[in-house]
C-alpha cells in the first residue's frame, strides 16, 4: 500500500471529505514537491496542491498525481476556495502542525476541522526501498566525513575551527547541507549531550565528541563519535569502554515486535548495572528520515513497538560534570530479525 492509500484510508476511517497538509516534512513526503510554500488537499477522488505562481513549475515537475492550483491571493484563501468550491466540509488538518491562527482563519464558515495529529507522522514511520537508499547514501557521508576529520584534527585548533572543517567535506562529498546543528564537545564540554561548536580550543588529553549529520537529497543521517588528542583520563577510558559495549549489545539484541521501553532499556540497563544510570539522562535513540528527529523514540517513557523498516539512531551516553563524556551513535534499519547498521566507521578509542 502506498502512502497516499494510506491516506486515503484514514479519510475513510475516520469520515473525513478531504486532508489537508501544510507542515513541509509531511507535504514533501506525501507529493514529493520541496518548495517552502504550499497545502496538500487530499479527497478520496483527487489530489491538489496549492500554491504560489513561484512554484508552480516546481510544483507540476515534483508532485506528480496532483491537481497544482494556482493561488493568487494567498495560501489560506486559496485552501478556503478550493475547499467550498468542491462543497468539502470534514477536514482533517495536522493539529500539532498548525498555528492557532491558521487554525481560526481556516475555521471559518462551513468547514469542520479534525485533528488527525501524527497520524501522517505514523505513516512516516515505515521507510519504502527508496528511502531506505536515500539515508544509506547520507550515511556513506558521514562516514567517510569522519575519517577524514581524524587525519585533520589536532590540539589547538578551536572547536569551530572542527566544526568548519567537518561541514566543510560534507559538502565536498556531496551532501546538501548539514542534517542539524553539528555538535563539537571537547574536555569537559564533553559532558554537554547537546554542546554545540565553541571557541574552546583542543588541547592534549581531550576527549572529542563529534555529533554531525547530513542531509542527502532530502533525507537525514546522524553519527556520534568520540576520541581523544593525546593520552585521556583513565576514567574516562573506562565510560567509554561501557558506553560502546552498550551500544553494541543494544544493536546485536534489538528487533522489529520489541516495544521501544525494551529497545531503550537494552543499553540503558547496561550502563545503570556499572554504576551509571543517572549519567545517562536521555532516550536511546530516535527516528530518522526526512526529519532529524521523527518516530519512532526509543525511550524508557514512549510507547509503541518496532516495526520492520524503522530507521533509528542508537546513541547511548554517559555525561560527567567537570570531567567530559562519551556518547557513540550509529543508525540503523530494523530488518525481519534484527538490525542492519547504515552507519559503518570504526567505533574503536582512536588517540591522536
Amino acid at each position: 500500500m502506498n502512502k497516499l492509500e494510506q491516506v486515503h484510508n484514514i479519510l475513510n476511517h475516520k469520515r473525513l471529505d478531504a486532508v489537508i497538509v501544510l507542515s513541509d516534512y509531511n507535504r514533501q513526503y506525501l507529493s514529493g514537491f520541496t518548495g517552502t510554500s504550499g497545502a496538500l488537499i487530499i479527497t478520496p477522488q483527487k489530489n491538489y496542491l496549492v500554491t504560489d505562481f513561484r512554484y508552480i513549475k516546481q510544483a507540476t515537475n515534483q508532485a506528480k498525481g496532483f491537481e497544482i492550483i494556482n493561488c493568487k491571493n494567498g495560501l489560506i484563501p486559496g485552501i478556503k476556495e478550493l475547499l467550498e468550491k468542491e462543497n468539502l466540509i470534514n477536514i482533517g488538518f495536522e493539529g500539532h502542525q498548525i498555528s492557532y491562527d491558521t487554525y481560526v482563519e481556516l475555521n471559518k464558515g462551513m468547514i469542520t476541522l479534525i485533528s488527525i495529529s501524527d497520524t501522517i507522522d505514523q505513516i512516516r514511520k515505515v521507510k519504502d526501498s527508496g528511502e531506505i537508499k536515500l539515508i544509506q547514501q547520507a550515511a556513506d557521508i558521514v562516514d567517510k566525513t569522519y575519517e577524514y576529520i581524524l587525519t585533520v584534527v589536532k590540539a589547538g585548533m578551536s572547536e569551530r575551527k572542527i566544526k568548519a572543517l567537518l561541514e566543510s567535506k560534507m559538502l565536498e562529498l556531496g551532501a546538501d547541507g548539514p542534517s542539524f546543528d553539528t555538535i563539537v564537545a571537547s574536555g569537559h564540554r564533553g559532558a554537554l549531550p547537546h554542546g554545540v561548536a565553541s571557541d574552546k580550543i583542543i588541547e592534549k588529553g581531550d576527549m572529542i565528541t563529534l555529533d554531525f549529520g547530513a542531509y542527502y537529497k532530502g533525507y537525514c543521517s546522524d553519527i556520534t563519535r568520540t576520541f581523544a588528542i593525546g593520552e585521556p583520563d583513565p576514567k574516562l577510558k573506562e565510560i567509554y569502554n561501557i558506553v560502546l559495549s552498550s551500544q553494541l549489545k543494544a544493536i546485536n539484541e534489538i528487533k522489529p515486535g520489541m516495544t521501544v521501553k525494551e529497545a531503550d532499556a537494552l543499553a540503558r540497563d547496561y550502563i545503570k548495572s556499572h554504576g551509571y544510570g543517572k549519567e545517562f539522562g536521555h532516550s536511546l535513540g530516535h527516528g530518522i528520515g526526512l526529519d532529524i528527529h521523527e518516530g519512532p523514540l526509543l525511550s524508557k517513557s514512549s510507547t509503541g513497538k518496532l516495526e520492520k523498516n524503522n530507521c533509528v539512531t542508537i546513541e547511548p551516553g554517559i555525561y560527567i560534570d567537570g570531567l567530559g563524556g562519551v556518547r557513540i551513535e550509529d543508525d540503523i534499519l530494523i530488518t525481519e530479525n534484527g538490525c542492519d547498521v547504515f552507519t559503518k566507521c570504526t567505533k574503536d578509542l582512536i588517540i591522536l
